[in-house]
C-alpha cells in the first residue's frame, strides 16, 4: 500500500466532536452528523483527520436534507484549522439531491492532523480559561448559578458598580460557539483599565455575564440542546429543574437582581448578516421599550458596517410573542429592553471575507462594538 492510499483516520472523542463515519477510501470519506441526544436536531460537525498531509482530501456529510437547517447549507464553506487556533474555509459545495443532500469539503492539508467544524468551536476547557482569568481581574465576582443535569456549573461574571442591571447571556444552542466568541471579546472589553467605554459602563451598570448556558450540549457536540434533548431556549415561560435546570437557575438570578437590559447572543444558521431580533409581539409592549430598541439598533448600525437591519426575522404581529423564548419572557417579565443577537454561520454578506467569512475575531470586536452602543444609549437617557 503506498503512502497515497493509505486511509486517513477521522477521529470525534474529543470535547463537541460530532461526526459518523460511514466509509473511508483513501483521502475520501463518506459522512454523516449525529443527532443531538433525545432530539431529532443535526447540524453541528467537528471532527479531527490524521494521515492528510499533502493529500487532497475530499469529505462528503451526507443526509443533511434531514438536518435541522437544509437552507442553511447553500453558499457554506466549512471551517479548517491546522493549529486549532487560526480557522479558515475550505472550499465547499452543497448538492441536494445527492445521497440525502451532500455538503462536500475539499482541503489540501500542509501538515498530517487538520481539524473540520460547522463553525470554529470553543471548547469547554477554553471556557473554564476564561472564567478563571476574568474572575481574577479586579472588580469581578464569580457566582456559579446552578448545575445542569450532567452536573457542570452555570458560571456567571459580575461586575461594575452602577445601578442599571445588564444581563448578557450566550450559549443556549451550544453549536452556536461563536457566541461565546461573542462574549470573549466583552469580557476583554469590560475588565480593560484603560478602555473609556467599559470605564464609564461599569460605572453606570451592574453587570451578569453569563458565557455559556449549555455546557452539557456543548461537550456533548450537540447543536441546539441540552443533555437531554431539549431546547433552552423555549422553556423560559416555564423552566424545571428536571427538563431545564440551566434557564431555571438563570431565570431566578435575574428575579433577584432585575434587569434594565439583557441581550441572548446567538448563531443563525441561513441568514449571512449580523442582526438583532426584538420583543415586538409580547403583551405588556410599551413606547417606550420600543423607542429604546430602535435607538439601540440605529446607535450599533452607525458604529459597525458588521450590523445591519435590514435582513432579520420576521415581526411578531401585537400579544403573539412566543413567551417561552427568552427576549420575550424577559422583556414581559421584566419590562426591561432585551433583544437577541443573532451572528452567521457563513459570511456577512455585506462585508465579505473570503479567508474566513465570519470569524472569531469579527465576534470579539462585534462584541466590543455592542458594549460601546450601549454606553452610547445610556449615555443619551442620562
Amino acid at each position: 500500500m503506498t503512502a497515497d492510499s493509505t486511509p486517513i483516520r477521522i477521529d470525534t472523542a474529543f470535547d463537541s466532536g460530532n461526526i459518523e463515519v460511514l466509509s473511508i477510501d483513501g483521502a475520501s470519506a463518506r459522512l454523516a452528523i449525529r443527532k443531538d441526544n433525545g432530539s431529532d436536531f443535526a447540524q453541528w460537525f467537528h471532527f479531527r483527520v490524521t494521515g492528510a498531509a499533502g493529500r487532497a482530501l475530499d469529505l462528503k456529510i451526507t443526509g443533511l436534507g434531514h438536518s435541522a437547517y437544509p437552507e442553511g447549507w447553500p453558499g457554506y464553506r466549512a471551517c479548517f484549522s491546522e493549529d486549532r487556533d487560526y480557522w479558515g474555509r475550505a472550499a465547499t459545495t452543497w448538492d441536494k439531491d445527492a445521497d440525502g443532500g451532500t455538503l462536500t469539503i475539499r482541503h489540501t492539508p500542509e501538515s498530517g492532523v487538520a481539524w473540520f467544524a460547522y463553525f470554529a468551536p470553543y471548547s469547554m476547557e477554553r471556557h473554564h480559561d476564561l472564567i478563571a482569568e476574568t474572575a481574577a481581574c479586579e472588580g469581578v465576582e464569580y457566582r456559579c448559578l446552578g448545575t445542569t443535569l450532567d452536573g457542570q456549573p452555570i458560571d456567571c461574571l459580575e461586575m461594575g458598580e452602577g445601578k442599571t442591571q445588564v444581563w448578557l447571556y450566550a450559549r443556549q444552542h451550544p453549536g452556536e460557539t461563536m457566541a461565546e466568541w461573542w462574549m470573549e471579546g466583552a469580557l476583554e472589553m469590560l475588565t480593560d483599565p484603560a478602555d473609556p467605554h467599559a470605564r464609564s459602563l461599569r460605572a453606570k451598570c451592574r453587570f451578569h455575564i453569563v458565557p455559556n448556558m449549555n455546557p452539557d450540549g456543548s461537550r456533548r457536540g450537540h447543536l441546539r440542546t441540552n443533555a437531554i434533548g431539549v431546547n433552552l431556549n423555549r422553556e423560559w415561560d416555564t423552566p424545571t429543574a428536571a427538563k431545564s435546570p440551566e434557564v431555571l437557575c438563570v431565570r431566578d438570578a435575574m428575579d433577584a437582581t432585575g434587569v434594565d437590559f439583557a441581550m441572548d447572543v446567538h448563531g443563525d444558521e441561513a441568514i449571512p448578516a449580523v442582526f438583532l431580533a426584538g420583543f415586538d409581539g409580547i403583551p405588556s409592549l410599551t413606547e417606550a421599550q420600543g423607542a429604546a430598541y430602535t435607538r439601540y439598533r440605529k446607535i450599533l448600525e452607525r458604529r459597525t458596517p458588521d450590523f445591519q437591519t435590514k435582513r432579520g426575522y420576521p415581526i411578531a404581529r401585537p400579544g403573539k410573542a412566543n413567551l417561552s423564548m427568552s427576549t420575550n419572557q424577559v422583556a414581559e417579565r421584566f419590562g426591561c429592553l432585551a433583544m437577541t443577537l443573532e451572528m452567521p454561520f457563513k459570511d456577512n454578506d455585506d462585508l465579505p471575507d473570503p479567508a474566513q467569512g465570519w470569524s472569531p475575531e469579527r465576534c470579539r470586536l462585534l462584541a466590543r462594538e455592542c458594549l460601546a452602543s450601549l454606553n452610547e444609549l445610556l449615555s443619551d437617557e442620562a
